[in-house]
């Protein structure tokens, strides 16, 4: 089983009330399972935009950064048990590998926005991105994903 972005298989699950749908994912369904971390850890859809605020991920499981909502609301203990109820549901299923969001202050595994609001972009992981990586689960974004590297990562489940 594959674990993906709720919002990458067409869930209206963003931030915004939408989704991320992505055809290429939904294609291969049938070997994933969706999960959204910040609605798991009790945020509202639609909700406020969040982004991480002096640091990514590891360094909000470290206590070092927060995450903070458009309104300046400090939101960081709804991403850290959202990530804490993936990270149990991983365990629980031996999942190893994740598609998530890119960019995402949950999903993003190569670059977050950089907490300003202004689009910009750092590299960094979001929180659940961090936690999953550093328990072993290989994560991929959309955006690494094409036909050929999606049926290789198919194939590797088919063959269990």
């Amino acid at each position: 089983m594959i674990l993906v972005s709720s919002c990458l298989l067409g869930n209206k699950v963003k931030y915004n009330g939408e989704s991320n749908d992505n055809s290429l994912l939904r294609r291969y369904g049938r070997y994933m399972t969706a999960i959204c971390p910040e609605a798991l850890g009790g945020l509202t859809i639609p909700r406020p935009p969040a982004e991480l605020q002096n640091g990514d991920g590891n360094d909000v499981l470290a206590g070092t950064a927060r995450v903070k909502n458009k309104l300046g609301e400090d939101v960081t203990k709804s991403f850290i048990v959202g990530a804490d109820r993936v990270m149990d549901f991983v365990k629980k299923h031996k999942i190893q590998v994740a598609i998530l969001k890119a960019n995402s202050p949950s999903c993003g595994n190569k670059m977050i926005y950089d907490g300003t609001f202004s689009g910009a972009k750092i590299s960094g992981q979001g929180v659940t991105a961090a936690m999953l990586i550093r328990h072993g689960v290989k994560v991929y974004s959309e955006k690494e994903l094409n036909e050929d590297t999606l049926q290789r990562i198919v194939a590797m489940f088919r063959e269990e």
